[in-house]
């Protein structure tokens, strides 16, 4: 973007991309996939050489972070390191190696007439991603926008700054060198807040908006937006223990699905245990998670399994901590786990510990989130865990796309007729 551009208004830079974008979509629709593919795997390369001038940029982020008294979960989405970076890196190669969405015939017939017909995947066009905090989001979005041959202009948020642009950079030098628009992949080089007002208004240009963030932020979208919206609201997951749970598995499953990283959406802040499970299971489950550091809350039924467990409120059942701190409940029978979770929850992931099968497929069936789970973590609810490559967020809608928004999920479709002549009577 030139610096004069800079200078203006946050609707005329806005509109400004929009057009570059929407030009630069038709341009990558026609890109071969080995050349997508070949831009996929420089990113990856340059992200691995230019690791140094990543984190300075990301320090300088983290340091203002903590000025402006970031929470340590924050803080946590925040952080690069050359670890991540590296999973940055890898994913994009992942992304590079899964099979083209594109072109995919979803279905097809012929009529009676002769008329043979196709329904056919296609890129949506032009996305708008509005995201906080994680900087891996700028280069995640770029690659399966990029395989999935839609452009992107991408609103990372001003705690990201110059993690986000240092990234950016890297993505747009890769783009110019394989001969494509750096249009492709475009950033709102500014922190105003009234880019994000600019970009959802701009439904001419803009053909779907993603919102990946707080709460504030997603509503903020799903009110604004002139345009369709993958929303991804809050990660409020649960874990229910059914009475036939294997005690270790409950145990580590638990204790990861809180405590591997707490800043996370598919962090677990509610745990439902059952009336009829073993109270040793039970105490084992909360001791580790409280040894381990986490604060739990819970109901009149949860304070006999362990005396350092504190009382609930309403409102903690309605809570996403995204901290060291955890609810806990007891029911009964996994009808009334089922009842609490599509009550309380927030359709993102839920999980059931048990042997039972009739349980299990009770649970899994009649809980209404995109993501349901059987004796695993509910930290695998990732693009990348489910084999994506990467996601660009997790939808807790029920339109187009559900869960992991990955690459198929990027691309809606168009019907193919062929003929051989034939009219209407």
């Amino acid at each position: 973007m030139s610096e004069a551009l800079k200078n203006t208004s946050p609707e005329e830079i806005v509109h400004t991309l929009g057009r570059e974008a929407k030009t630069a979509s038709r341009i990558l629709a026609q890109a071969s996939e080995d050349k997508i593919n070949a831009v996929l795997r420089d990113i990856a390369k340059k992200l691995r050489e230019n690791t140094a001038c990543i984190l300075e940029g990301n320090k300088k982020d983290l340091a203002a972070g903590e000025q402006k008294g970031l929470s340590a979960a924050l803080l946590d989405r925040l952080a690069l390191n050359e670890e991540r970076i590296e999973g940055i890196a890898a994913g994009t190669e992942t992304v590079a190696d899964l099979p083209d969405p594109v072109g995919r015939v979803l279905w097809e017939t012929e009529r009676p007439n002769g008329l043979q017909i196709q329904r056919v995947a296609v890129p949506i066009g032009v996305l708008g991603m509005i995201y906080e905090s994680r900087p891996n989001v700028t280069v995640d979005a770029a690659a399966l926008c990029l395989k999935s041959r839609n452009a992107v202009i991408l609103r990372g948020g001003s705690e990201s700054l110059h993690s986000s642009l240092a990234l950016h950079k890297i993505i747009q030098q890769t783009l110019k060198e394989h001969d494509l628009p750096e249009a492709c992949v475009s950033m709102i080089p500014i922190a105003d807040r009234e880019a994000v007002g600019a970009m959802l208004a701009a439904h001419q240009y803009i053909d779907v908006m993603i919102p990946r963030g707080g709460k504030g932020l997603v509503e903020r979208v799903q009110n604004e937006a002139k345009m369709p919206v993958f929303s991804h609201l809050d990660g409020l997951c649960h874990v229910y223990i059914h009475p036939s749970a294997n005690k270790d598995v409950a145990v580590e499953v638990a204790y990861n699905a809180k405590l591997r990283r707490t800043g996370i959406c598919g962090a677990m802040e509610t745990l439902l245990l059952d009336q009829g499970l073993d109270p040793e299971i039970g105490k084992a489950v909360v001791a580790k998670l409280i040894d381990g550091g986490c604060e739990l809350v819970g109901d009149k039924m949860a304070h006999g399994l362990d005396d350092r467990i504190g009382s609930a409120t309403s409102e903690d059942w309605h809570t996403e901590y995204l901290a060291p701190k955890l609810s806990v409940a007891v029911v009964n029978g996994v009808e009334e786990a089922v009842n609490h979770i599509n009550t309380y929850g927030s359709h993102h992931t839920d999980s059931i510990l048990a042997e039972d099968g009739e349980a299990v497929e009770y649970f899994l069936h009649n809980v209404d989130s995109g993501i349901t789970m059987h004796n695993a973590s509910t930290q695998f609810a990732d693009g990348g865990e489910f084999g994506m490559g990467a996601e660009i967020g997790i939808a807790t809608g029920k339109m187009h796309a559900r869960g992991p928004v990955g690459l198929e999920q990027l691309c809606t479709y168009k019907y193919k007729v062929h003929g051989s002549g034939q009219t209407r009577p």
